[in-house]
């Protein structure tokens, strides 16, 4: 593995700072399941593949377990054919990519699913845009959800993002303090939408690509 500027994972690894999280991009290929995760979690520990073992939380968010349960926690996320892994320590990081689609029933969705001000924000926009919008708000309500460990069984309508395309923001989050938690818009390319979420401090987002992954 290499990142298209000729850097070693297990090197960018070693830079891995108390005040940033690390954000991959790399290709996937629904056969080999977590693979690239395993591959990448060594990296990061500095052991070979084998060492490293995982296990799932009551909602199927996987974490670290064993001997490195502490070393980090990490959360990944896939569409098509490109995953996302954020990296972090003393975090949950929450991570969602989306693959730019038409989504036809984007008011239907958000009219049942979403807050009353994010419906209206979809409905204000030019139909042109609002696919865009809708993922948008789509990945980063996911994002918090998997910051959580829950997922979408927690309920979207349970939450509420705010501010602009590039500079989201959680308004409301039920049974928690939304001032507490930080979004980031990740700068993917026209055909990828994605978005990073934790509860604590704002941090530095460094976001890698391997190649191969363009």
């Amino acid at each position: 593995m290499m990142t298209t500027d000729g850097q070693t994972p297990a090197k960018v690894a070693e830079r891995l700072g108390d005040d940033e999280i690390h954000v991959w991009r790399l290709a996937y290929d629904h056969h080999r399941g977590r693979e690239p995760l395993i591959r990448m979690l060594a990296a990061y520990l500095g052991q070979p593949v084998e060492a490293v073992q995982l296990e799932d939380s009551p909602h199927g968010r996987p974490a670290l377990a064993g001997a490195h349960r502490d070393a980090f926690a990490f959360n990944w996320t896939h569409s098509h054919d490109e995953a996302l892994i954020a990296i972090a320590r003393g975090i949950s990081p929450g991570v969602d990519l989306e693959r730019m689609r038409p989504h036809p029933k984007a008011l239907p969705i958000a009219r049942r699913y979403f807050s009353p001000d994010e419906t209206a924000s979809l409905e204000a926009l030019p139909v042109e845009l609002r696919d865009r919008a809708f993922l948008e708000l789509w990945t980063a309500k996911e994002a918090v959800l998997k910051a959580l460990g829950r997922g979408l069984a927690f309920g979207l309508h349970r939450l509420s993002i705010s501010g602009s395309s590039e500079w989201p923001v959680l308004g409301r989050l039920e049974g928690h303090e939304a001032g507490q938690w930080q979004l980031h818009r990740l700068a993917l390319d026209g055909d990828h939408v994605g978005a990073l979420a934790w509860q604590g401090e704002p941090r530095r987002v460094r976001l890698w690509t391997l190649a191969g992954a363009d």
